[in-house]
Formats: structure tokens, sequence, C-alpha cells
């Protein structure tokens, strides 16, 4: 039998198990530069065990839907955020810890200009832009020892797209 996940736009209320939504939404928290620049101040929680904070760009290829979810993986030494280097969304796939392993996985659509942060330990996808150039600012840990967990799926999902009229969602394979 085939499990379905309807894939839903990102929301700071959908994601706050996972992690932070990051945008420009509300009024700034301050004015700055002689009134020019609206600052929205401390939008994410960046969480590590060890190591330090480090800037790095990431260029993924864009994907196309529908695409083979084989895996997640996770960073139990720190907060990983995802700052999109063009004016377009992507993909989020997310699944709640269930003793060590990931649960029924969620799958998110950000908007245009909406970065994201995920807290430390969370199950997540790959980077997933579904437009070019797929270009990425990333603020992780940088330090040593061991920062990755992957977790394959026995069944891969298959995660789809539909038109409007049907929805969107993400199917296991039978």
């Amino acid at each position: 039998m085939t499990q379905t996940i309807q894939v839903k736009e990102i929301s700071k209320a959908a994601f706050v198990d996972f992690g932070d939504v990051i945008d420009t939404s509300g009024a700034p928290d301050k004015i700055i530069n002689q009134g020019l620049c609206g600052r929205f101040h401390d939008r994410a929680k960046l969480d590590f065990t060890s190591g330090r904070a480090g800037v790095s760009l990431f260029k993924a290829e864009a994907r196309s839907l529908p695409m083979a979810l084989q895996m997640v993986e996770r960073h139990p030494e720190g907060s990983q955020l995802f700052i999109p280097m063009s004016e377009h969304g992507f993909l989020v796939i997310v699944a709640p810890d269930e003793n060590g392993t990931p649960g029924q996985p969620k799958a998110f659509l950000t908007k245009p200009g909406q970065a994201i942060n995920f807290h430390r330990g969370t199950w997540h996808g790959v980077l997933t832009p579904l437009s070019e150039p797929g270009l990425f600012a990333v603020i992780d840990r940088v330090g040593t020892g061991a920062n990755l967990e992957e977790h394959w799926f026995d069944t891969p999902y298959t995660v789809e797209l539909k038109n409007k009229k049907t929805g969107t969602g993400i199917a296991k394979a039978s």
C-alpha cells in the first residue's frame, strides 16, 4: 500500500519542531543605516555542541519532480542554516526522530526569499533546489569529530508534485 504525505507551503508554526523559517515577515525589529534598512533581528538559533560556526557556499543541482527519496541525514553536533542566494523557493524534507531513526517524512516548499535552519539532530533530506542556480550560503558547525548520520530507507519514497487541483505529496513505493 502506498503512503502519501501532502507537501505543504512552509510556515513557522508547521516547521517549529524541525527548525526555524527565516524571512522578513512582520515589521522590522529595528530601522538602521540612516533609516534605509530594516533589520529583522536574530531569526535563527545556531546550536553547536563544540566547534564554531562556519560559512560555506553550496551549489546543488536543481531537481525535478517526481524524484526518489532514498535517504535522510542529520547532524547531531550542530544546526544547519540554508540561505538561498537566488529568488527561488526550494523543497525541504524533514522527519521526526523516533528512537534514533526517522519517522514519517514531511515535505515543505519554501517561498522565494525564505531560508531555513534545521535544529541540531533533525532528520532532513538533502539540499533540493527545484530551480537553477541552486546556490546557497550555509552556516553550520565546523569542528572535529563526526557530525553526519545517514538513514537509508528500505523502500524509497517518491516525492511528486501534482497539479493544484489534486495537491502534492510524497508516496512510499509499495
